[in-house]
């Protein structure tokens, strides 16, 4: 598929969701939406993966692991696919050019706890070995309790990502969150923001927040990338980049996931050029 016909679906996706609002469908296979159902130690994980249907490649598929909100946790698999990425997935008709994966976080979960970024690497996992993905593109995002969750998830299995797009995240545990004493990545009593720069290595990171954030400040984002762009091995230019928008608010997943650029910019990213940090669980 080229670019001009996916900018241009974007848009009509865009214009989709700001005429019709946000509104539940049913994730269906005749556009590219497949029910896969794992076993972990929590019970049974239901989730759904997204396969382009009118793509015309012979190429392993770029892959985009969708961490969803707070208000997505359960068991049923599908409010994942209701919101952020997966309304502008739907949207497309089978063309978004991207294998998508949409994990579940269990009711109470945190995407930061180890049994949570398990279940999201198990889903990843078996997405790429059954949808033919390709290990060396393979992008992760999400927005809020996901915004989160892109930053420690990468910090937990740093080299797996060739780029994050965290959105309206952090790296301290939001107000109501435990992490057990023993399962934090980080000193929490020091500069987490450096142990992230740290952990993160040379992987390309572009942060988005809205600029009316009430519940997450925006200034966590311009901390966050400040202590990205000064640390040591981050000093490329264009490795950290950071987006406010004017006059939105925790929804700022919206304008971002309705940005082509996002997508072009993942694509200019492959792990063998772009992490400098070596576990190669998926590889």
């Amino acid at each position: 598929m080229n670019r001009r016909h996916f900018v241009s679906l974007l848009g009509l996706s865009t214009l989709a969701l700001g005429c019709a609002g946000p509104g539940r469908f049913v994730p269906e296979s005749t556009h590219g939406f497949i029910a896969r159902q794992i076993s972990t130690p929590q019970g049974p994980h239901r989730f759904f993966v997204y396969k382009p249907r009118h793509v015309g490649t012979q190429e392993k598929l770029p892959v985009i692991l969708y961490l969803h909100g707070g208000g997505e946790r359960g068991e049923d698999g599908v409010a994942p696919t209701q919101v952020g990425l997966g309304q502008v997935v739907q949207a497309a008709l089978g063309y978004f050019p991207f294998l998508v994966v949409f994990p579940q976080c269990k009711s109470g979960g945190f995407w930061g706890a180890p049994d949570m970024a398990a279940r999201a690497m198990q889903a990843l996992a078996v997405a790429i070995h059954d949808f033919g993905g390709d290990p060396e593109r393979v992008y992760v995002t999400g927005n809020s309790l996901g915004g989160y969750g892109t930053y420690l998830l990468a910090s937990r299995y740093p080299g797996q990502f060739a780029a994050l797009a965290p959105i309206c995240g952090g790296v301290k545990p939001p107000p109501l969150v435990s992490v057990p004493k023993g399962e934090s990545l980080f000193d929490l009593s020091g500069d987490v923001y450096a142990q992230l720069a740290e952990r993160l290595g040379r992987t390309p990171v572009w942060i988005f927040h809205g600029e009316s954030d009430p519940l997450v400040p925006p200034k966590i984002s311009v901390k966050i990338a400040q202590a990205l762009r000064e640390h040591a091995g981050r000093s490329e230019p264009g490795l950290t980049q950071l987006t406010i928008w004017p006059g939105v608010g925790h929804t700022a997943e919206e304008p971002t996931y309705n940005m082509p650029q996002l997508f072009d910019w993942f694509l200019q990213h492959r792990l063998n050029s772009a992490a400098d940090v070596g576990n190669t669980a998926l590889r």
